[in-house]
């Protein structure tokens, strides 16, 4: 396992330790392997399989929690006006299943979720896994990544339960795709 790191980021104001490295602008993406549920069944998709367009990564601990929910919400409307400029993808630790599930009920079409349940390696790679939790969670944090797979941008969310600043993260999305 990665090194961890302290004092970056609170759940409901207690400090939690990450694992990872914290990620800079300029930065090259890691790699990583979450799984999908597709149409024909669970799949795994890798950083490479995301590339040829800008990518929003939304990361958050749990689809079935309000801020959550909120922010993928909130990011879906928001990407609608880019279409198929763009590639957005949610990233937990919550099974596939449970995160389809979620957005058909939400009518969010517009990302695909990517849980990282798995191996962690998203978490690990990105920065985001929370050390010392029950089970295997993820800070919320928002990576923009380009074309080439250059970070262009990163927000981690310095308490887990509060919403992270999006238009930060759009303006950096829509430059990213020439938009």
């Amino acid at each position: 396992m990665a090194g961890t790191r302290s004092g970056e980021v609170t759940m409901k104001g207690n400090p939690v330790e990450l694992v990872g490295p914290r990620l800079n602008v300029g930065d090259s993406a890691p790699e990583f392997s979450c799984v999908t549920k597709g149409d024909s069944g669970l799949a795994v998709v890798t950083l490479k399989d995301t590339g040829g367009k800008a990518r929003l990564f939304s990361v958050v601990p749990s689809l079935d929690t309000p801020v959550c929910s909120t922010q993928t919400r909130t990011l879906s409307k928001t990407l609608n006006e880019l279409g198929d400029k763009v590639a957005a993808y949610t990233i937990s630790t919550d099974l596939p299943f449970a995160m389809a599930r979620f957005c058909d009920e939400a009518k969010v079409g517009n990302m695909t979720n990517l849980s990282d349940l798995h191996n962690q390696s998203f978490g690990e790679h990105y920065g985001v896994l929370m050390a010392g939790v029950p089970v295997p969670l993820l800070a919320r944090a928002l990576f923009v990544v380009d074309p080439n797979g250059t970070i262009t941008h990163v927000e981690y969310v310095k308490e887990v339960a509060s919403e992270p600043d999006y238009a930060p993260a759009i303006e950096a999305l829509k430059k990213a795709a020439g938009a």
